[in-house]
This record gives C-alpha cells, structure tokens and sequence, in this order.
C-alpha cells in the first residue's frame, strides 16, 4: 500500500480533531513543534514507553504518502528513524482509528491489522 504512520492520541483530544477538521497536536507536540508519528515496528514500544498504563487512547493510521514533506523521518529513540509532521494533520489522511485497550497482562493490545 502506502508509507502508513501511527498516532497514539487521547480520545478527548482526537474528538476535537474531528470537530475542526484538523488534528494540530498533543501538549507534546505542541511543545517540540512538530506531531510525534510511529511506524508499525516503534508504536508498541511508544505505548510502553509514554502511554504505559494509559486508558481513553486511540491508534489512528494515517497515509503518509497523503502528508508530503512535512512529513520527516529523523533519528530519535536509539538513532531510529521516527516520522515526524511538521504542520497540522488533516483529517482527510487518517486511514482508520480504533481503541487502544489495555490487554490483561497490563500492555496496550495492538489491533491485527497492523502490519
């Protein structure tokens, strides 16, 4: 398909997303300047990292290739590439969103369709 990034977003704040037509950010990335993104292979471990424990979250997909450049991979976490959007994210990107439950071992349960 496409360059997919991740979002992990309070519900509260995805809801006023959805009422501008705009996600324009988390206090941290509002904070660094940019949205912080996640790849398939860094979101579980950002869940662990900054979310731990965290209920009312949302896992948005969002179409990368839709981003343009505003969308930067830069080396975060270990030297790791993370997607960062520097601008706001329209909505008219995002290709799905569903809850981010807590799992019984205490870790957030990843949706299957996530590659």
């Amino acid at each position: 398909m496409t360059n997919i990034v991740y979002k992990i977003v309070p519900e509260i704040l995805w809801q006023e997303a959805r009422q501008k037509g705009v996600f324009e950010g988390a206090e941290i990335d509002l904070r660094d300047g940019y949205i912080h993104f996640s790849t398939s292979s860094q979101a579980k471990e950002t869940a662990r990292l900054h979310f731990a424990g965290a209920t009312g979250l949302l896992l948005v997909a969002i179409e990368g290739d839709r981003l343009g450049d505003a969308l930067k991979f830069e080396p975060s976490r270990g030297g790791d590439l993370f997607p960062h959007l520097y601008g706001n994210l329209p909505l008219s990107a995002v290709l799905w969103e569903m809850p981010l439950r807590l799992g019984v071992d205490g870790q957030h349960a990843f949706p299957e369709i996530m590659p």
